[in-house]
């Protein structure tokens, strides 16, 4: 039994429990919105070493951090070092998204030394076995080797698979016929729209839909349909290629709940700031209010090396407005495989903007957060503040290259004028006059 027909059962998992318990939420309330599709359980059966994640509707947005290896870079260690980094930054999941070196090594080891919830686009795993084991062209790839991928990840223990069933012959045509500056920017959909073209044929993953349901039941694992038509650039957002795409999803999603498998929908992108809301409803609508995972949005094109910040703008936007996941981007985006920095760097600019979005969502603890920091800025308590910050090394960090010792209090932008300071001194000597 799955986690989604446990929950229209009325039964309340462990794995609900322990979700309900990370999110502070009563365990029936987490229980009816499975039920209903608009939360999920990440968690395969597989995967014993890492806690349930819950995503959805009145949950804490969660984060997460693509890695991976190319061609260029085929470093086990270096994708590991970067996995640990991610969690210790406070990613809830990790998406490996490796196409070079050893990959299978690659994601056993990222599922086994981590204790995040664990993502991955198995078509790449057919694209590469087929091209480099099998010495054929990716386009030569068969259905039934692009299903063998996605049974080894699930068979590895990842908790939630990419899967472009969207990306149709039908809505390839409607991208032609309006136009496109970008064209597909998705991989995994570039991969889909030459394989159909080469092949003559459909997307088998949207053509034998229930053969896939069929494999991934078992495993409890979560569906993530995959957005092969986002917008690469902004001009290109919320046209007639995405939406159509996004229309396929809403009907592909009823009938994976039908299967009693989850699902979340992911989505763009590059979107313009004033048209983020509007996709938004636009998923949740045509979605069933079914999770929405979203990459960015980036708000701009002309940022690079600063992209992370263009995500987290968008990002924090698309969160208020109801978005449930945030996929990461670093400051290497578009320019270069992300090092461990870029990695550390992208995860705290999206957990600023899951945050921000959390406090207009009134998720519960987030609110109690900033209002203790705000406590402890006013009686210059810089432990209070190191702790309850969401990057406490830099903050320490940052306060100590200042040269000011601690009996200072102040810190060095104002000094011996810090109005927190002049403040507190005053309440102390109203105080003393009123004794």
């Amino acid at each position: 039994m799955t986690q989604l027909e446990a929950a229209r059962q009325g039964l309340i998992t462990e794995e609900m429990k322990a979700a309900a318990a990370a999110e502070q939420i009563d365990a029936e309330l987490l229980r009816e919105r499975i039920a209903a599709g608009t939360a999920i359980i990440c968690h395969n059966v597989k995967h014993s070493n890492a806690p349930p994640l819950a995503v959805g509707l009145g949950l804490k947005t969660k984060v997460n951090a693509n890695i991976g290896t190319s061609k260029d870079d085929v470093s086990i260690d270096k994708e590991l070092e970067k996995a640990k980094v991610a969690v210790a930054a406070g990613a809830d999941a990790i998406m490996d998204l490796s196409t070079g070196g050893p990959i299978d090594e690659i994601r056993a080891a990222i599922i086994s030394q981590t204790d995040a919830c664990i993502g991955s686009v198995p078509l790449y795993q057919a694209a590469v076995d087929t091209v480099t084991r099998k010495n054929k062209a990716m386009v030569e790839m068969t259905a039934d080797e692009i299903f063998d991928g996605i049974v080894k990840h699930l068979d590895d223990g990842v908790d939630f698979i990419t899967v472009h069933c969207g990306v149709t012959r039908g809505t390839v045509e409607r991208m032609r016929n309006e136009g496109r500056i970008m064209d597909v920017v998705s991989r995994g959909g570039s991969f889909t729209v030459e394989w159909m073209a080469h092949n003559d044929a459909e997307n088998p993953l949207f053509e034998q839909f229930d053969r896939l349901l069929e494999i991934v039941r078992p495993y409890d694992a979560t569906l993530s349909l995959g957005d092969g038509f986002r917008p690469g650039c902004v001009a290109d957002a919320t046209d007639r290629a995405q939406i159509h795409e996004l229309i396929l999803l809403g009907e592909l999603t009823q009938r994976a709940w039908d299967a009693g498998v989850q699902v979340m929908i992911e989505g763009p992108g590059h979107v313009p700031l004033n048209q983020i809301e509007a996709n938004i409803q636009l998923q949740k609508r045509l979605c069933h209010g079914a999770p929405f995972y979203v990459l960015g949005p980036l708000v701009t094109d002309i940022a690079p090396g600063y992209d992370h910040i263009t995500c987290a703008i968008g990002g924090t936007v698309a969160a208020a407005a109801g978005a449930d996941f945030l996929c990461y981007v670093t400051p290497s985006e578009h320019l270069r495989l992300p090092t461990v920095e870029d990695v550390h760097e992208g995860v705290m600019a999206t957990r600023i903007a899951a945050h921000a979005a959390d406090l207009v969502k009134k998720i519960p603890g987030a609110w109690e957060q900033d209002l203790a920091m705000a406590k402890c800025r006013k009686q210059l308590d810089w432990e209070g503040q190191f702790k309850l910050a969401l990057d406490p090394d830099k903050a320490r960090r940052l306060r100590a290259e200042s040269g000011v010792d601690e009996e200072h209090g102040a810190c060095t932008m104002c000094g011996e004028f810090c109005a927190y300071k002049v403040m507190n001194e005053r309440t102390e000597k109203d105080a003393a006059q009123l004794g």
